[in-house]
């Protein structure tokens, strides 16, 4: 059996203090102060214990970054001076896509490492838009383990980013007949995606491709960001090109393994003089995600290329003027367009924009994706509150462009940690031991879309407006 994958996480601390979500009130005039046993001391996450500064200055609210809403302090505390409240600087993180669930969480795994747990439980809606109307089949989580999917289960994260054949062919010696294409794979479904906003300082960006490259993973860059302090971290590049441009980028770059050409009109013709500079080159074509995706995808497949990526916005919806169609949907429609011409094991799709959490990298798969990429939560992961000030040329409030690049790179390796953790849990509970066999497979999936439609379509009739997707 080959040496299992391991994402090194380790404790990594914000730089500033984050906008937690609660906070507590305590009404101190009628604490004893000879508590044995005082709650605070007593918290089964320690939450109070980095707060007692806070706590001789006597300032209130007191706001608690790492709470887990467990209530133990709150229903403990036998003077009952505790109360609980929302902070209100939490409410305005983010925006009704990135909400500030989502960005608390990606602290939180940036910070830890760890998958993020709640005393409180679960306290949102079970269904809403996008991938919050698909559910995951949990079907196999009873089944027994050994030691559990951490220990000496194998579960198998690597996806390919290289073409195949669709068929084999031999010689009459029972020699390869077939010309068999170079392999490339990277140890998750999950490439890097340079942000297309935000403070991207030399010291973030380092960060960002130091820890694409510990994670062995890739990252998709913009060649004028390229620069020689990049070299060492050549093989973990995916230049984004032009069919102008790659020559003589290629040609001042050594060491590329994987480049992007954009989609244009005869960008085929590309490929075998692609071919001729390195047979070894790894080729991918960036499209728009828009409501000709799939019969470009159709098209494409059929030609010398490796890797189709698609783009959606950063709420994961297309880039059509009319009305936008999600994500999941998408992947299905160009998935299942491959398959029905049975050519779908010839490429391989990879999605951006919307990838917000890691169950979304896991529905995606399922929708018939082969990898998504990452952008705005790598922002997250270094503490960005998605504030938009940058935007409009204001100071940040974490000073982004100022952090080091090793601490970053932490940060991020943290994240990806824990969300590779999520999708062996994910396809630990479904009985699947490969990332590849995941793929489409919609059987352990719910959709509310479907189910609402056999359960309640005979009684009620089809839902004429839906703000689902």
């Amino acid at each position: 059996m080959p040496k299992k994958y391991h994402v090194p996480v380790k404790s990594t601390p914000p730089r500033f203090n984050p906008v937690g979500k609660y906070a507590t009130i305590e009404f101190r005039e009628d604490c004893a102060g000879s508590c044995a046993a005082c709650v605070k001391k007593n918290c089964v996450y320690g939450i109070f214990k980095d707060n007692y500064l806070h706590m001789s200055a006597m300032d209130e609210p007191e706001y608690l970054y790492a709470c887990q809403s467990c209530f133990r302090c709150v229903q403990e505390c036998t003077k009952g001076i505790f109360s609980r409240v929302i902070n209100p600087e939490y409410r305005a993180l983010g925006d009704d896509y990135w909400q500030a669930d989502i960005i608390h969480r990606t602290w939180y795994q940036a910070h830890t490492g760890k998958i993020p747990v709640s005393g409180a439980g679960y306290r949102g809606p079970f269904v809403g838009e996008g991938f919050d109307s698909m559910w995951t089949d949990m079907s196999e989580i009873v089944r027994p383990t050994r030691d559990g999917i951490h220990g000496r289960e194998y579960i198998n994260t690597s996806i390919e980013l290289s073409r195949r054949n669709t068929r084999l062919q031999f010689k009459e010696d029972m020699s390869m007949a077939s010309d068999m294409p170079p392999l490339f794979e990277i140890p998750i479904p999950l490439l890097f995606q340079q942000p297309d906003f935000g403070i991207l300082s030399e010291n973030v960006l380092q960060a960002i491709v130091r820890a694409a490259f510990e994670l062995d993973t890739m990252i998709f860059i913009w060649p004028e960001y390229y620069s020689e302090d990049l070299i060492p971290y050549t093989r973990c590049l995916i230049p984004c090109l032009t069919k102008d441009n790659y020559l003589d980028f290629l040609n001042q770059t050594p060491g590329i393994r994987m480049i992007e050409l954009a989609y244009a009109n005869g960008i085929e013709d590309e490929f075998a003089k692609l071919r001729a500079i390195d047979p070894e080159l790894i080729i991918s074509v960036g499209l728009p995600l828009n409501a000709g995706a799939a019969s470009r995808a159709l098209k494409l497949t059929q030609t010398d290329v490796d890797t189709l990526h698609f783009y959606a916005d950063h709420r994961g919806n297309t880039r059509d003027e009319g009305k936008p169609c999600f994500l999941k949907e998408m992947i299905r429609e160009i998935h299942l367009k491959l398959v029905e011409n049975l050519i779908r094991n010839k490429v391989n799709l990879v999605f951006s924009g919307g990838i917000a959490m890691a169950e979304h990298m896991a529905k995606a798969i399922i929708c018939g994706a082969d990898g998504v990429t990452v952008d705005h939560s790598l922002l997250v992961a270094l503490e960005c509150r998605l504030c938009g000030r940058c935007i409009d040329a204001k100071s940040c409030p974490v000073k982004l462009g100022e952090i080091d690049a090793e601490w970053g790179s932490h940060r991020i390796i943290n994240l990806i940690g824990a969300w590779r953790n999520q999708l062996i849990e994910v396809m630990g509970a479904m009985g699947i031991r490969e990332a590849r066999r995941l793929r489409g497979e919609v059987g352990r999936s719910l959709w509310f879309e479907d189910l609402e439609r056999e359960n309640f379509g005979p009684l009620f009739g089809e839902r004429k407006v839906s703000g689902l997707g």
